[in-house]
């Protein structure tokens, strides 16, 4: 569990973005064809995020959850409470679905979840046309900033999602491939002492449970981090050298892991 703890955890050169003038000044550098930036091409700028504005791909870094500079604007300010009114009505609606899966059924959630949404909105769109008749007014309709919102997804974000979703599917498939065949006897005895810890997990919780769980560490672990981010950074920065420490030595007590390095 330290192992994987270790490795979320924000190193100071993650906190502080490095080599942004070192990737400015890159761009600038002649190509071979004679233009200026040797990234300049389209598909790179669909494919990476600009340094102002992330991505909404960055939501699948476990890493950029604890950095709201590292996250989109719109999920940064929910998770991290910048808006304590819309943070709120999301988590609690969410929440209120997680509690309600585990009495009901998906069907029975989504159903009733739906005719409460279309109740309150017919009700209040009566109201509306009540108030406008009776003032004798042209308000319009009641939602029309919501219907004229564009919720079409564009191709550039669509293929900006999907690299990214690939790109995180092909590194979980190399570690996967890393632990399973037994690359490093370390990493590997670490990895099966997670899944031997899962197997207690699952017999207390089940899935959606954890679902919850895990939800509610969402917007309050970000948030908390945030807080007290210099005594959270240094008694994991002591875990972590105690686990590189053990890491080690373990590795210089067995054999095969010397002559792997050997070799």
């Amino acid at each position: 569990m330290t192992f994987y703890l270790c490795n979320f955890k924000l190193s100071q050169d993650d906190r502080n973005p490095r080599g942004k003038k070192m990737d400015s000044d890159s761009n600038n550098l002649p190509t071979p064809s004679g233009e200026v930036g040797g990234h300049g091409d389209s598909k790179t700028k669909t494919s990476e995020c600009t340094s102002t504005t992330p991505c909404l791909s960055s939501v699948l870094c476990p890493k950029a959850w604890f950095d709201p500079n590292k996250l989109h604007p719109k999920v940064s300010e929910l998770v991290y409470w910048r808006d304590p009114k819309k943070s709120g009505v999301v988590f609690c609606g969410i929440f209120i679905i997680l509690i309600a899966l585990t009495c009901l059924s998906f069907i029975s959630v989504v159903a009733y979840t739906s005719l409460a949404i279309v109740s309150g909105t017919f009700a209040f769109r009566v109201y509306k046309n009540i108030l406008q008749t009776v003032n004798k007014t042209q308000d319009g309709h009641p939602f029309k900033e919501y219907l004229e919102f564009d919720l079409t997804l564009g191709s550039e974000k669509t293929q900006e999602i999907c690299n990214a979703i690939i790109s995180h599917l092909n590194k979980l498939a190399v570690q996967l491939r890393h632990l399973f065949l037994v690359e490093d006897l370390v990493d590997s005895a670490k990895f099966g002492g997670f899944l031997y810890f899962l197997t207690y997990l699952g017999s207390c919780f089940n899935g959606l449970t954890l679902v919850t769980i895990a939800f509610v560490a969402l917007f309050a672990l970000p948030k908390v981090y945030e807080l007290n981010k210099n005594v959270i950074d240094q008694y994991v920065d002591l875990v972590c050298a105690k686990v590189s420490e053990i890491t080690a030595k373990v590795n210089e007590a067995l054999p095969f892991g010397k002559k792997e390095k050997a070799q």
